[in-house]
């Protein structure tokens, strides 16, 4: 039997007040459970439209998936225009009702768009405090800090690796990799998103090219966004997972699939930066 672990990551306050919603509705309906690695803090996704200028792979993604339909306009002028409010700060009884429901809450983001903006120009210090003010706010939501981490938009370098020890995750997943690995000079494991996002690939053929990776009857790793899943993909996500199920793979939140691990057999990688298809800028392989 096949297994599909589901990351769900929330990198908005769009995504936090209308997606997850949808997606807990999507989960129930199916009877299944997910990971969701939540962002914490301010939303500065207005400062995206700089990239729009300096990168002409961002503005073809952007047009490609429809983001204005994704993400709403208010998102695009945050933390520039308009105040940044804060992510899961700002709905703690919905952090509660994804916990009640039997899913998994981790880490994913103190302010999602500067790390994934700006990480390579910020001190290790920036690093250090980025993690301090996120954890201090996921331990504030859930009383208690989060067990794994998952980097913004699959952005590591060797210095947050070593922020990384400081906190004792149980596993980490922050790479996009076929299968799971321990990070060199680590001795955490890493469960990597194997499959790619909705959001990469044709909108008309997403379902088929998903779909037909799950049918080995291995392991894998689907990243959902509450952006997009939990918006106009959503009946693409129902399609998915009604498929997924037919082919009897069971899909689970990701401590089950590190539960699955034999850690002692997984074998010490380094990661790599590079572009992946669809994407428009590089993440860690």
């Amino acid at each position: 039997m096949g297994m599909l672990g589901l990351k769900i990551d929330v990198d908005t306050y769009w995504g936090m007040k209308n997606g997850v919603p949808r997606l807990l509705e999507v989960l129930r309906d199916f009877r299944i459970k997910g990971t969701f690695f939540l962002s914490i803090g301010p939303d500065n996704s207005g400062r995206a439209a700089l990239q729009l200028i300096k990168n002409p792979l961002f503005l073809k993604k952007m047009l490609r998936t429809k983001a204005a339909s994704l993400y709403g306009w208010k998102t695009a002028l945050y933390g520039t225009l308009l105040p940044a409010p804060m992510i899961a700060l700002s709905f703690p009884d919905l952090v509660h009702q994804i916990i009640h429901e039997g899913h998994e809450v981790q880490f994913h983001a103190w302010d999602h768009r500067r790390w994934q903006d700006d990480l390579p120009k910020k001190s290790e210090q920036w690093i250090e405090r980025w993690f301090e003010s996120g954890i201090n706010g996921f331990e504030k939501l859930t009383g208690h800090q989060p067990t794994a981490f998952g980097a913004p938009s699959w952005l590591i370098d060797d210095r947050v690796l070593k922020t990384i020890e400081k906190y004792h995750f149980e596993y980490l997943s922050c790479t996009r990799a076929k299968t799971p690995f321990i990070h060199d000079k680590l001795i955490i494991p890493e469960i990597p998103s194997d499959l790619p996002c909705f959001e990469e690939l044709d909108p008309q053929k997403d379902i088929a090219i998903i779909g037909g990776l799950i049918k080995d009857a291995s392991h894998h790793v689907l990243p959902v966004h509450a952006e997009v899943e939990g918006g106009i993909f959503e009946a693409k996500f129902r399609e998915l997972l009604k498929n997924a199920l037919a082919t009897e793979t069971k899909i689970v939140r990701l401590i089950e699939m590190k539960s699955n691990l034999d850690v002692d057999l997984l074998l010490q990688r380094r990661h790599r930066m590079d572009l992946l298809p669809g994407r428009h800028s590089p993440c860690a392989l």
